[in-house]
């Protein structure tokens, strides 16, 4: 009997045809799995192809589309129109309050910034009291960089301080007003939602405020962008004087913090503890 087709000789013969098999196996499946991934590779690049093509079909153009940069770009060589009750050279000082007031509060804000909603919620009616005391006057500096943050291409923040400027142009009152409402619970979109960039949505939330509510000045001020150029310098103010997050707030250049944060005070409790530290007790 030969020594090759003896018990062992054949089962080790068994053990490589089986070994041989299993690597063939592995091979057609590592093969069928690239030729499935090429396949689904060029689908999706296909399809991303597509998808570009639709998003940009209309060149991002026309105010109330979320890309909107044409637009903007097209805003930013316009004539500067500044709304009335506005002063500085570019219209970008709002100031509220008794101008014989001694100190100013610099309050910075976004449209769209979620911590300026809560700060305006929660922080905004003593605010607003304290400026009706004559305690102090306060400068709002309306800015948007949240549209572009992260090289993002929103425009809500831009047209909301656009229809702002038209609701200053109105009357100081109304731009008080129109702007405690844009940051209200029930109208204030998640940060990710550039619900602003829509002229009617900010029309609609402006029928809250009783000077706006029909006004037709103020909604074709809106519709054509009539304070778009303004909005753009008001932009530009971000980043002054240290301030590189929303919402900040300022006395003398320098920034008001809770105690014990590097925030600003963002409860009614925080607000007061901070401004009485900063200006003496409130008089009774």
């Amino acid at each position: 009997m030969s020594n090759r087709n003896n018990p062992q000789n054949k089962q080790a013969a068994r053990e490589r045809l089986r070994a041989e098999r299993e690597r063939q196996a592995k091979k057609d499946k590592t093969r069928r799995q690239l030729v499935v991934g090429g396949a689904i590779v060029v689908v999706l690049a296909i399809a991303g192809g597509i998808g570009y093509a639709v998003s940009n079909m209309d060149g991002g153009s026309g105010k109330n589309e979320s890309t909107g940069s044409k637009e903007w770009d097209a805003a930013a060589k316009k004539t500067l129109v500044k709304p009335a009750n506005t002063t500085g050279e570019n219209g970008e000082v709002i100031t509220i309050g008794d101008a014989k007031a001694k100190k100013t509060l610099e309050v910075f804000e976004d449209p769209r910034c979620p911590s300026c909603a809560a700060f305006e919620q929660n922080v905004g009616a003593q605010l607003r009291q304290d400026v009706k005391d004559g305690r102090y006057k306060v400068r709002y500096v309306m800015v948007n960089f949240i549209d572009t943050m992260g090289g993002g291409t929103g425009t809500g923040s831009k047209n909301a301080v656009s229809a702002l400027g038209a609701a200053l142009n109105v009357s100081p009152e109304a731009f008080v007003e129109y702007k405690e409402a844009l940051y209200s619970k029930k109208n204030h979109p998640e940060e990710t939602d550039d619900a602003f960039a829509k002229d009617q949505k900010l029309i609609d939330i402006a029928q809250q405020v009783p000077a706006l509510k029909g006004n037709a000045g103020f909604e074709k001020a809106v519709k054509d962008g009539t304070y778009d150029k303004w909005a753009l310098e008001m932009g530009k103010l971000f980043g002054k004087n240290g301030v590189d997050s929303t919402p900040t707030v300022l006395v003398d250049g320098k920034k008001l913090h809770a105690e014990g944060m590097t925030r600003a005070p963002m409860t009614k409790d925080e607000f007061v503890a901070t401004i009485d530290k900063e200006f003496g007790p409130k008089k009774k």
